[in-house]
C-alpha cells in the first residue's frame, strides 16, 4: 500500500516563502504507550493503522504506529528502552515532562536541503541537517528546525520515494479497521506560548520560513469577564499550513493558555483543526464512539440566523450536537472542539466545516472562552 503525500488545501503559491511547503506531511506525538494511544484514535475518530516500525522490523528501542485517515497522517511514537539509544530516552523524558503530546508538525517539501541551508541562513535553530533514509522503495531526505517550547518542523523531501511512508515503515493490515468518520485533512494546528513571546514567535515564522500574519485577535476579541488570550495566525503562501500562536492575557482568573502551560510544562501544540465535508456525520460518529465535546448553552442558537443568516444545516440538529457557526465575507464555517483526550488538560481537537468562510470563527470566540472555563471550574484549575 502507497500513501501519496497529503495535502491541506489547493492554492498557487506565492514568491514570499522561503521555500515552497506543498502541506502537513503528518503529525508525530510522543506518547507514553503507543498501541494503545493507536487503538484510542482508530476506534474513536476512525483512523486506520497502516504502517508500524519497533522491534520487529529492527527498531529495538522505539516502536512507531503510522495512523490515516483522509490526508491526515498520526505518528504516534513510544520508547520501549530508553536506555539504548538517546533518541529513546528523549521520547521518554518528553512524555515525563509533558505527557503525551506532538513533538513533530512535519512539513512536506520539494527539497530538504534547500528549505534547511534557507531556514538555517534566515536564523531558525537547527535540531539535525539532512539525513537521507534508504530502502528497496527509494529514498526520503528529513532534515529538521526547532520552533516553541520543545516541537519541532521535519522537512519530508519524498520525491524519490515510492514506498509506503517512511524507511523502517512496513505495511500493517490489522483485522480491526473501523470505519472512517469523514476527516479530510488538517486545517491548522495551535500553538500556546508564555506571556511575551507571541510576537517572538510571529516574528521567528515571518523570518525564517516567509509566513504572513493573516489574522490577528487581541484580548478584547477573545475574552470573558474572567479571562482572556491573544492570538496571531501565520500562514504560508499558499495556505496550505496555518498556524496560530496564542499567549495568555491579564485577567481575573486563569486563563486556558496558563493552565496548558502548566500542565504540559511550557509551550506547545494545544489542538489540531481536521477538516471534513459532513460535520453533522462527523460530529454524530464522534460523539458516538465517545469522543467528548465541549457545550454552550442553548440561548447561542437562539439568534444563530439573525447573526450569521442562512446557512444549509437544520439548528435543531447543529443545537443537539453543540456544533458552531460563524460567517465572514467569503461564507461560513461550522466548528466544534472537543474536551481535552488525555488526563492533562492539554491535547485537544477542533472538527471544522468550511462553506467558503476563511476565517476562525471570531463570533464564536466568547461562547467557546466560556464553555473552556466551565471546564476549567470543574477541574479545580479556574
Amino acid at each position: 500500500m502507497t500513501l501519496s503525500p497529503p495535502q491541506s488545501a489547493v492554492a498557487p503559491a506565492t514568491a514570499t516563502d522561503t521555500f515552497p511547503i506543498n502541506g502537513t506531511d503528518y503529525i508525530e506525538f510522543w506518547v507514553g504507550n503507543a498501541r494503545q494511544a493507536g487503538l484510542y484514535y482508530r476506534a474513536a475518530f476512525g483512523f486506520s493503522l497502516v504502517g508500524y516500525r519497533g522491534p520487529e522490523t529492527g527498531v529495538r528501542d522505539r516502536a512507531s504506529y503510522l495512523l490515516q485517515q483522509g490526508k491526515i497522517r498520526f505518528v504516534l511514537t513510544t520508547a520501549i528502552r530508553p536506555d539504548l539509544s538517546d533518541e529513546a530516552r528523549a521520547v521518554a523524558d518528553h512524555v515525563y515532562a509533558h505527557g503525551d503530546g506532538v513533538r513533530d508538525l512535519a512539513l512536506w517539501v520539494d527539497d530538504a536541503r534547500q528549505a534547511f541551508e534557507r531556514a538555517v541562513a534566515r536564523g531558525a535553530e537547527p535540531v539535525h541537517p539532512p539525513r537521507v533514509q534508504r530502502d528497496a522503495d527509494g529514498e526520503v531526505v528529513i532534515a529538521a528546525i526547532r520552533t516553541y517550547g520543545t516541537t519541532i518542523h521535519s522537512l519530508v523531501e519524498r520525491r524519490n520515494y515510492r514506498g509506503l511512508f517512511l524507511p523502517g515503515f512496513r505495511p500493517a493490515a490489522p483485522h480491526y479497521q473501523p470505519e472512517d468518520v469523514g476527516l479530510k485533512y488538517v486545517d491548522h494546528c495551535v500553538g500556546n506560548v508564555e506571556l511575551g513571546r507571541m510576537d517572538t514567535w510571529v516574528d521567528y515564522y515571518a523570518r525564517v520560513m516567509g509566513f504572513r500574519n493573516l489574522l490577528t485577535f487581541d484580548d478584547k476579541d477573545i475574552s470573558t469577564e474572567y479571562s482572556s488570550l491573544m492570538s496571531k495566525v501565520m500562514a504560508n503562501g499558499n495556505d496550505r499550513i496555518k498556524f496560530p500562536i496564542n499567549e495568555p492575557a491579564a485577567g481575573k482568573k486563569k486563563s486556558q493558555i496558563d493552565e496548558y502551560l502548566e500542565f504540559y510544562g511550557g509551550p506547545g501544540v494545544q489542538h489540531m483543526a481536521l477538516a471534513t465535508d459532513d460535520i453533522i456525520r462527523t460530529v454524530t460518529t464522534l460523539r458516538d464512539r465517545g469522543v467528548e465535546f465541549l457545550s454552550v448553552p442553548t440561548s447561542y442558537y437562539d439568534e444563530l440566523q439573525t447573526r450569521v443568516g442562512k446557512i444549509d444545516e437544520p439548528l435543531d440538529v447543529l443545537a443537539s450536537l453543540g456544533i458552531l457557526v460563524d460567517r465572514d465575507p467569503d461564507g461560513y464555517l461550522l466548528q466544534i472542539f472537543s474536551k481535552p483526550v488525555q488526563d492533562r488538560p492539554t491535547v485537544f481537537y477542533e472538527i471544522i466545516q468550511r462553506k467558503g468562510a476563511k476565517s476562525f470563527g471570531k463570533g464564536n470566540f466568547r461562547a467557546l472562552f466560556e464553555a473552556i472555563e466551565r471546564e476549567q471550574a470543574a477541574r479545580g484549575n479556574l
